[in-house]
């Protein structure tokens, strides 16, 4: 089913809502803010990339720069690079006729390579550095699936690209729906969908910054809080606590916040498409 433009849109922010909604440590939201971001700018980000996230008859490459610019302009920093790379490809196969994804991923352009890099290079994330191949602060050569399959090693959002998002549409999705079927809250839900990710993969905003070691003591870290998982409030004030000392240890989990988003958007759009 083809959804519209306005479901897409609403879709993307309710999503980016949930995520802010959500405890999850050592990122920002509703429960504190940080590393120089507050809850405002993500929602305030969030309502600006809708708009060309969902615009009908744009590109993949044109839905992230057009979000990244609008962004930009709402709020003049880096807070959702991650989160529009992983939603534009779902909301273009969402605003398609047969809405596949995978058939979108397929069709990817080296124009949609070269209004990427240049959305990359606007947005300035962190330890973003240089790459032998497809550097970003030169011109595409190739499309943009074949440059995300080149970055997959590195970077777990390219990774998705790469692998038709079975990771988003596998432990995402998977760890959505037990939170739900155990009684869980959207918000607890989401929390959950979150220390899925933490718990399983080194984070590569934090193996960007910070290295391989503590990318995977982090991840490790994140197993021993999921094996106490519940929705206990000592539970919650263990997250809390856990949130506190990432923060001020200048650790960043935003790749798997990113993916959390597009958990959820994947599953909003699919509630929405019957």
């Amino acid at each position: 089913m083809t959804l519209s433009p306005t479901v897409v849109a609403r879709a993307f922010v309710d999503a980016c809502l949930l995520d802010m909604s959500a405890l999850k440590p050592g990122n920002v939201g509703f429960h504190g803010a940080g590393h120089g971001m507050s809850v405002a700018q993500f929602i305030a980000s969030a309502r600006a990339a809708a708009p060309a996230l969902a615009a009908p008859r744009s590109s993949v490459g044109q839905r992230i720069l057009g979000a990244i610019e609008a962004t930009q302009a709402a709020v003049g920093t880096n807070t959702n690079l991650g989160i529009v790379l992983l939603a534009a490809p779902l909301a273009h196969a969402a605003l398609s006729p047969g809405g596949n994804l995978a058939e979108t991923l397929a069709a990817l352009t080296v124009d949609d390579a070269e209004q990427t890099f240049a959305a990359i290079r606007l947005a300035r994330p962190g330890g973003l550095g240089h790459s032998d191949r497809h550097d970003v602060h030169a011109p595409a050569q190739v499309t943009l699936l074949e440059a995300m399959r080149e970055a997959a090693p590195r970077d777990f959002i390219a990774a998705q690209y790469a692998g038709g998002y079975a990771d988003v549409l596998g432990t995402g999705h998977a760890a959505l729906a037990a939170g739900r079927m155990r009684g869980l809250d959207w918000r607890q839900s989401t929390t959950e969908v979150f220390l899925a990710f933490l718990s399983r993969y080194p984070d590569s905003h934090v193996l960007r910054k910070l290295g391989p070691g503590c990318a995977v003591a982090l991840r490790e870290e994140a197993a021993r809080v999921v094996c106490d998982a519940s929705s206990s409030r000592a539970f919650q004030a263990r997250l809390c606590s856990w949130d506190g000392n990432l923060k001020a240890r200048g650790i960043n989990p935003g790749t798997s916040a990113d993916l959390t988003v597009a958990t959820l958007f994947a599953g909003l759009l699919g509630d929405a498409s019957g």
